[in-house]
C-alpha cells in the first residue's frame, strides 16, 4: 500500500502567528503559546486524519523556523551576535546567530511537543529535525574554523535528540537538507557522513527532505535561472543511494526535476512530492494519482510514499487544507487500481 505523509511544515492559525508568512513572530507567549501551540497541532492532526494522510505530523506548530526551532535550545551560540551571511552559497543574505563556543544541547528540545502529538494520535507520527548541513549554512561559526567539524558536532546533538524523540514513539524522522542541493561536492565529502553521525543508531525510519527552495522570491529567482531540466539530484542520487538513509523526499508535482533521476535511488524509499507547494491552485485527485503514476516508472509502489512537495506554511490554511484532503483521495484512486 502507497502511504501518505507531508514533507514538513503547516500553516499556523490565525490566533497563533501572522498568516501565510515564513517564521512568522508568536502571537502568544508563556502558558498561552504552549496551549496555542498545542491546539493548534491537535487541529491539524485532525485533519490530517481526515484527509487520509497515513504518517502525521504536528506541522512545525511548535517551532516558528525548521532550523533556528532546534537551534534556539543550544548552548554555544550567540542569539545577540548577528553575522550577515550569505545563505545557500549567496543566493541571499540574512542575519542570523553566530556559534562562539562548543555547541551543547541544554536538555531534550522536541520531546514535550513529541509527546503531545503522540498522545493524540493511533497513526504513525513523523517528526522533522534540521539536516547538519543546513544548519551549518543557516548559522554563523566563530569557533569551529571549519564547516564539516561543526556540522558533525551538530550531528551529535541531533542524534541524541533523534534518540529521545525516537523512544517516545516516533515511527518517521525526517532531516530537512536544502543545502545539499547547492553544496554537490560538500554533500560527497562529508555531508552524508554527517547525515549518518545524526542517524547513528536509530531503528525507526529515517529520511532526508532534499527541495529547490520555496516561499521566498530569492529561490524562486534561482530556479528561474536553472533552465527547463533541474538536474543538481544527480550529482548527489548516486551518494545517497548508498547511504543508511531509508527514505529520500523530493518536488515531482510541477517540477523540472526528471522523474527519470529517481531511478538512481533504487535502493532506497522515494517519498514523492504530489503537491505543488508553490501555488494557490488545488490539485485534482486525478492529477496526484497521475503525478505519482508518472514517478511510477521509475520506482515500485512497494518502495513510494505520497507526499507534498514541501512544507505548506505559506499557503492559507483552507488551501492547504483541500490539497491535503486532494493527495488523501489521489493516493485512493491510486490505490484502487493496483488493487
Amino acid at each position: 500500500m502507497i502511504e501518505t505523509t507531508v514533507a514538513g511544515s503547516l500553516p499556523k492559525p490565525a490566533w497563533l502567528a501572522e498568516p501565510e508568512t515564513l517564521w512568522a513572530a508568536w502571537k502568544l507567549d508563556g502558558k498561552g503559546l504552549v496551549e496555542g501551540q498545542r491546539d493548534a497541532a491537535l487541529a491539524w492532526i485532525k485533519m490530517q486524519e481526515d484527509a487520509g494522510i497515513d504518517i502525521v505530523s504536528d506541522g512545525e506548530q511548535f517551532r516558528r523556523h525548521f532550523v533556528h526551532g532546534f537551534l534556539e535550545s543550544v548552548e554555544g551560540i550567540d542569539w545577540q551576535r548577528m553575522t550577515t551571511m550569505g545563505i545557500r552559497d549567496n543566493r541571499y543574505d540574512a542575519q542570523v546567530p553566530t556559534v562562539t563556543g562548543k555547541v551543547r544541547r541544554t536538555g531534550p528540545v522536541h520531546s514535550a511537543s513529541v509527546q503531545f502529538c503522540r498522545a493524540h494520535t493511533s497513526r504513525k507520527l513523523k517528526a522533522t529535525l534540521p539536516g547538519p548541513m543546513t544548519i551549518c549554512d543557516t548559522i554563523a561559526d566563530a569557533y569551529y574554523g571549519s564547516r564539516p567539524e561543526m556540522a558533525m558536532a551538530f550531528a551529535a546533538l541531533l542524534n541524541d535528540e533523534a534518540k529521545e524523540l525516537e523512544a517516545l514513539g516516533v515511527d518517521v524522522i525526517q532531516f530537512d537538507e536544502p543545502a545539499f542541493n547547492v553544496f554537490m561536492k560538500d554533500v560527497k565529502e562529508w555531508g552524508i557522513d554527517a547525515l549518518h553521525r545524526a542517524i547513528d543508531g536509530l531503528t525507526c525510519k529515517t529520511a532526508v527532505h532534499i527541495c529547490y527552495g520555496y516561499g521566498i522570491q530569492s529561490n524562486i529567482d534561482w530556479k528561474n535561472s536553472l533552465g527547463s531540466q533541474w538536474r543538481q539530484y544527480e550529482e548527489i542520487f548516486p551518494a545517497l543511494n548508498e547511504s543508511r538513509i531509508d527514505q529520500v523526499s523530493l518536488e515531482c508535482a510541477n517540477s523540472k526535476v526528471p522523474l527519470s533521476l529517481i531511478g538512481i535511488l533504487k535502493d532506497k524509499e522515494v517519498l514523492v512530492g504530489a503537491i505543488d507547494v508553490a501555488s494557490l491552485a488545488v490539485e485534482t485527485p486525478e492529477q496526484v494519482a497521475a503525478t505519482l503514476r508518472a514517478a511510477a516508472e521509475f520506482v515500485p509502489p512497494e518502495r513510494m510514499t505520497a507526499c507534498t512537495n514541501c512544507g505548506l506554511a505559506p499557503l492559507p490554511r483552507s488551501v492547504a487544507e483541500d490539497k491535503l484532503k486532494a493527495l488523501g483521495a489521489g493516493v485512493a484512486l491510486l490505490r484502487q487500481e493496483l488493487a
